[in-house]
């Protein structure tokens, strides 16, 4: 199964992922691409630009494999940009173009796991996070989320939230039962 985990900043993925890693020691784990741009500001919209980039060609480059986990996809830069403009912080030039990208990779993704914040499990943040853009973000990416799902434009969907051992397990609920039905 190829997994992208998908969230704003501080959502709880890095853990998520770490995790995984350590319950499907099989899977290809797929790190934040911020790791593999070169970028002094992070939450431009050209870095999230880049990041899509980066995103895409990972799952293109990827598909011969049957188990992959990847920190973010596709949607969460859309999902970013969009909330770049609705803050006023972009003009949205960039966002057609990111959805072309996004809506391509999408056929190399089997589920899609996001975890919305949690405010019963809240991670904070310092405000050196931006945490507007942070919320911003995670509306952005839960409204294109529904839109997809009710058009039919998204693979498998899983939306988790919780503790950690409570979000891994549902993960590895949706990984193990296609197999259990195969």
């Amino acid at each position: 199964m190829r997994i992208v985990v998908s969230g704003t900043h501080a959502s709880g993925k890095s853990t998520l992922i770490a995790d995984l890693r350590a319950a499907l020691p099989e899977y290809l784990v797929l790190g934040d691409p911020f790791d593999d741009i070169d970028d002094d500001a992070p939450t431009g919209e050209r870095s999230f630009a880049a990041q899509l980039s980066v995103t895409a060609a990972r799952l293109r480059e990827t598909a011969h494999e049957p188990s992959v986990v990847s920190e973010r996809g596709p949607l969460d830069f859309v999902a970013y940009l969009t909330a770049l403009e609705s803050l006023g912080r972009s003009d949205g030039s960039l966002l057609a173009r990111a959805t072309e990208i996004a809506a391509a990779s999408m056929r190399e993704i089997d589920l899609v796991v996001v975890l919305p914040l949690d405010r019963r499990h809240p991670i904070l943040v310092p405000d050196d996070e931006d945490p507007e853009l942070r919320d911003a973000m995670d509306d952005a990416l839960l409204e294109i989320v529904d839109d997809l799902e009710r058009d039919g434009a998204l693979p498998a969907l899983l939306v988790v939230s919780g503790d950690p051992q409570e979000r891994l397990a549902h993960v590895l609920d949706a990984v193990s039962a296609p197999r259990a039905q195969g």
